[in-house]
């Protein structure tokens, strides 16, 4: 076995070969391995550089570029801090500095709303409502919303709270997709324990609704676990007519945009595939800066690693409540009644 004293200069000898590295390799490569490409990597680095450059001038303190460099990564493969280490020439303690400094530069206000904004000038809509019109003939569809589980390592703290109904420890994500799959609006501080709905009843989004900050003729789209709503239409549970069966059609079709958006947020980002091994708190900024960055790449036309598209979204959750339950509720019976007035204004049968 290797020496302390050769591991470490192994180790040396790596990172100096990996000082360059935005130079070893071309865009395609960079893409493969870090998700971004070269502009895409020098523009994180030159926003978060000062608040990750050491304040030292140490010869071998770590430059911005290669935090940036080993926290993309980490949120690519979704490799154990060690393998990481080992990967950029780093040690592992060093690892878990870096990317916690860097999750936390990345992490803030500034840099995700840059990303991720919801359409508010009625162009935008507009045009958002008209590429998902091209899907299914759906009308006024501003974006597609959905919920995944993101597992978790059991937390030390309100552990019983982060067990989803599947029997393990998540965070459930609330995400909203416009019809190119590029995230609209994203969720991130819920116990896998809490229902879509209670996130939905709680989030910004909804109050943005309720407040009339987006004109009329505007709703999102989602399951049969969320609430029917003037602004959040979901499909009839059981169709009694043939344009209910219509809708019902175009609906499904509609939607399934949130479900291959999640599928393609989880292949470009795999650390959120598996178990994170860290906080919820820690866990959400992930969760935040990955949806983030997978916008970035939307932003710049970089396909995902092996140039596929797919659906690989496994942890989409159709609850399906009682609709008779649910209309008992005034919010939800206002939904249902403008559901119906909806589908027989949209899709009644051609002549």
């Amino acid at each position: 076995m290797e020496g302390q004293q050769q591991v470490r200069a192994r180790r040396r000898r790596l990172y100096r070969e990996r000082k360059d590295i935005l130079n070893l390799y071309d865009d395609s490569e960079l893409v493969k391995r870090y998700r971004l490409d070269r502009g895409g990597i020098i523009l994180i680095t030159d926003f978060v550089r000062d608040a990750i450059t050491s304040p030292t001038n140490r010869s071998n303190a770590i430059s911005a570029e290669m935090k940036v460099l080993t926290t993309l990564r980490y949120l690519a493969t979704g490799k154990m801090q060690l393998c990481n280490g080992d990967d950029m020439g780093i040690a592992q303690p060093t690892v878990s500095k870096v990317i916690s400094q860097t999750l936390n530069a990345l992490a803030t206000p500034a840099f995700i709303s840059r990303y991720i904004q919801f359409p508010t000038q009625e162009n935008d809509i507009r045009q958002t409502q008209a590429t998902f019109r091209e899907i299914a003939n759906f009308p006024g569809v501003v974006g597609a919303i959905d919920g995944t589980h993101i597992r978790i390592v059991a937390p030390k703290e309100y552990e019983a709270e982060y067990i989803n109904r599947k029997n393990y420890h998540s965070i459930n994500v609330q995400v909203v997709f416009d019809a190119s799959y590029k995230i609209l609006d994203v969720v991130a501080n819920w116990p896998g324990s809490v229902h879509d709905s209670r996130i939905w009843s709680e989030c910004g989004l909804k109050e943005d609704f309720e407040r009339g900050f987006l004109p009329g003729g505007c709703h999102l789209i989602g399951d049969s676990g969320y609430p029917c709503q003037p602004w959040l239409m979901t499909p009839y549970l059981q169709p009694r007519t043939e344009e209910q069966a219509t809708y019902n059609r175009a609906h499904k079709c509609t939607r399934c945009v949130v479900e291959r958006g999640i599928g393609q947020l989880k292949r470009r980002f795999h650390v959120l595939h598996g178990e994170i091994r860290v906080d919820p708190v820690k866990t959400t900024k992930i969760v935040m800066v990955c949806a983030a960055l997978h916008n970035l790449c939307k932003e710049r036309n970089l396909q995902l690693p092996d140039g596929q598209d797919i659906d690989l979204q496994q942890d989409v959750h159709e609850d399906q409540p009682d609709e008779a339950n649910a209309f008992r509720h005034g919010e939800a019976r206002d939904g249902l009644l403008f559901r119906d007035h909806f589908v027989n204004l949209y899709f009644q049968p051609e002549q």
